[in-house]
This record gives C-alpha cells, structure tokens and sequence, in this order.
C-alpha cells in the first residue's frame, strides 16, 4: 500500500487495516489504527508507521479512544517464514524478555546486529522497542484488569526497573500507572491474577467461532483440554505450561450477553487467564491467539478463495474462517503422531498433576523429556524435541522443521503437513495426494479448512 492508499483507508475508517499499519497526527502527538472514530486529520498531518513501537519510538502516543496497542496483530508476522516474521512471532512469544536480544539471534541463527538492522530497516523499530512496546500493552492490561501493586506490575510485565516501567507507561500513554489504573472501572478487576485476568482477544474482520469451537471439542484431550456449554455458548479451557510458572485458560465462543451466531459478529472473543506468575501474561496471550488463528486477515483468505467456483459457496457460508493453531507445538507434534486416545494415556502416566484441580483440569500435558523413554516413534520424536534435533518453536523454520521430522521413524508426510498447518502455523499446507490445487496458493491450508467444514472428506482421498 502507498501512503495515499493507506490514507483512504483511514478516511473510511477501514478496520480491515487495524493492525496492518498505523497512523500519526503531527499536530496532535497522537497515534491510531486505521478505524479510529476520531474525527479525520488533514492529510499533511498524517504519518505512516508499520508498527506501534514505530509510532512510540517517533515520540507519538496511544489514542485512548481506539486503543491502536491492542489492535490485531498484523497476518504478516504469523504467515511469513522468513527471518523478520521468525523474530515477531519470537517478540511476541517474550523471547526479547527473557533471553534479550542476544538470545533472539541465537534462535534465529543470525548476528544480534543483522536481526537489529533487518527489524529496523522493515519495520521502524528494532527488537528492543517492539518488545517495549509489548511491555506496554501487558502493563495496560494487568493495570487496567488487576489490583495488583504496580511495582509487583512493573516486573510482571517484563520491566527492569520501576523507573523504566514509569517511564514507558507516560511516554506511551500519557498518563501515570496510577492514572491509567484509576481511569478503568474498578468492576471485574482481581486482587491478584491467580483469581484471573478477564480479556479481550482482538481479531478483524468476521470470524466463525463454531467451526473453530467443533474442532476443538472433538480434539480435546482428557485432563488437559475441556469444551462446557451448548453450541454459540461454549467455553474452550485448558492448562498451560509457560516460561516460568503454569496456567489455566478459559475462550468464550460469545461476547455480552447477545446471542452468537455462527459467525462471531463482534471484534474479540473473550476470555480469562489463570497464571501462577503474572510475568507470563504476554506468552500466554499471544500462544492462544495462535491458538484461534486470531491474527489473520480474512478479508485477504476470502477473497482469494472465493474467487474459485468450487470454494465460492462454501467462503459464502462460512466467512472468517479460521484455521486453528497450536498452544505449544510441541505438544501438538507428539498428539497429532500419537492419536487422541494414546495421548490421553500419556498424559494420565507421564503428565504433571496440577497442585489445585480446575473441574476436569487435572493435568499439564507432558515435557519431551518426560516421553523421551516411551517406546516406539513417540518416544523418538520427544528426545528430538527435548535435544532440539527438532525445532517447533514461534521462530523455527518451517523447511528444517518438516525436514527434521521426516527423518524421524513412524512420521508420514500427512502427519508432518498436520505439525505444519497446525504447530508451525502455516497457512499454504497441502497434505501429499490431496486434492488440493495451487490456485488456491498461498491459503491452501485454508481451503481445506473449509472443505472439512462441509464434510467434502473426498478430498483426502
């Protein structure tokens, strides 16, 4: 898009762009997504940024009307394979937090100065201010939502000091901690985040919650995952192993109290999070977004399907339909190898009991290196995943990632095209001697969604 094109959208308020870019208003130090209801600056006091750490780092703050922090991510990040979309799904993941730039490169396999210059050169920002920028939004959430003290929020949210989260919060915000907390509603927020942290999971466009919810019920393994309720009224939960303590989540297939449809009609899905250590808000957030593939572009996946005749009822019938992710892609290799019944067994003998059950909750799903001892290729594939022979995490490559897997014994090429559409979040797979034609590039994975979706089983055959 050039800068006028992006000014059109802005003019028409487009929320199709939220997230895609962001704009700024010279003569106000403001920054919007694109659907901001404020009224619309003049042309030659607008500026263009690819991204809200961009605007932060050009002196800009967040409007408090349209909220641009937590608009969606941009599709880009979860879709693209190379190194600058690694590095944003590793920013997003906390890697920058907890291992620093240094530990970003060594899993992106470059220098910490070519990752520096590649982010900055793209995207305006480098990886310290993007992750600043994601600091910002989680102190926002935790401040907003919680009655934590905000010394105990400023290292939750992955600060190195009291003085830099005070900083941040003013220059993004243009407000105090204590200013921004006293602005939100005091009803729904929790004395700490152990009675839960109610969000707000933003996506654009329509998005069809049942179809995403059907599959999760009918994946759902016992003692990990549960889905509760009738259908437009479910609620999606399961534990969560993260970087420094555990969680339970909770996804509402409904927003308010408005009956759901089959296609979500509002902006989020919500839901709540039950952490053991506050610090883990940001990881936790952005593996269920990967989870409901809350990211994506839509408009981008309809149009371009739609377009073909066979899908073109289908993309009718079901807009916004999403293609699901994974939680913890380790997690999902070793499922997907071992069926849903032997998973269940696995997590009965080998999964870690959670020191206060949660209804039917009970288990965190196993470690590799609890199931490198279990015999046959479940075992093999979780000692490559424990040594990292394997590498599924949010900045792996997807070509050494199938490569690696294919190697290993009792893995097909269905099964590594199911790690790599679901725990490496590819959106273009098509399983070997599938029906699946490349007019339907790059949404394949897509496609075949949707063929699911209507039980056209066919074109698996």
């Amino acid at each position: 898009m050039d800068e006028e094109t992006r000014y059109e959208a802005v003019r028409s308020r487009d929320a199709r762009f939220d997230g895609v870019f962001f704009f700024a208003v010279a003569t106000t130090g403001i920054y919007c997504r694109p659907s901001c209801p404020a009224v619309t600056p003049k042309r030659r006091n607008v500026r263009f940024f690819p991204t809200a750490a961009a605007a932060q780092g050009a002196g800009f703050r967040a409007c408090r009307r349209c909220r641009p922090d937590a608009a969606p991510g941009s599709a880009d990040w979860n879709a693209r394979a190379d190194v600058v979309g690694r590095a944003m799904r590793l920013i997003g993941d906390g890697v920058v937090d907890r291992e620093g730039v240094a530990g970003l490169a060594a899993r992106l396999g470059y220098s910490a100065r070519q990752v520096q210059r590649q982010l900055t050169a793209e995207l305006g920002a480098g990886p310290v201010a993007l992750a600043r920028a994601q600091r910002a939004h989680t102190a926002r959430v935790l401040l907003r939502t919680t009655d934590l003290p905000v010394t105990e929020i400023a290292f939750a949210s992955g600060f190195a000091s009291v003085r830099q989260f005070n900083d941040t919060i003013r220059a993004v915000y243009a407000l105090t901690p204590t200013r921004l907390r006293d602005a939100a509603p005091r009803r729904g927020r929790t004395a700490a985040p152990g009675g839960g942290i109610p969000l707000r999971l933003a996506h654009r466009g329509p998005y069809h919650a049942a179809a995403v919810f059907d599959l999760l019920r009918r994946e759902a393994v016992t003692g990990v995952e549960e889905v509760d309720g009738p259908p437009g009224h479910r609620t999606y939960r399961r534990t969560l192993r993260l970087p420094y303590g555990t969680g339970i989540a909770a996804v509402e297939e409904r927003t308010g109290s408005a009956l759901a449809s089959a296609v979500h009609p509002g902006g989020w899905l919500p839901a709540r999070l039950h952490l053991t250590d506050p610090r883990d808000l940001t990881t936790a957030v952005q593996r269920l977004r990967r989870l409901f593939d809350l990211d994506a572009d839509p408009y981008a996946v309809d149009e371009r399907l739609g377009a073909d005749p066979r899908l073109a009822p289908l993309v009718a019938a079901r807009p916004g339909l999403r293609a699901p992710g994974a939680a913890d892609p380790d997690e999902y290799a070793v499922r997907a190898l071992a069926g849903r019944s032997a998973t269940a067994h696995l997590v009965a003998a080998h999964g870690k009991a959670l020191d206060a059950p949660s209804g039917s909750l009970t288990h965190l799903f196993p470690e590799p290196a609890a199931l490198a001892g279990v015999p046959g290729p479940v075992g093999t594939l979780a000692t490559a995943l424990a040594d990292g022979t394997v590498r599924l995490d949010a900045g792996a490559d997807r070509d050494d990632a199938q490569a690696a897997l294919l190697a290993l014994p009792g893995l097909d090429g269905r099964t590594v095209a199911d790690v790599r559409a679901r725990a490496l979040g590819d959106p273009d797979v098509a399983p070997p001697g599938t029906d699946v034609p490349d007019t339907w590039r790059p949404w394949r994975t897509y496609a075949l969604h949707h063929l699911h979706a209507a039980k056209e089983t066919h074109v698996l055959d």
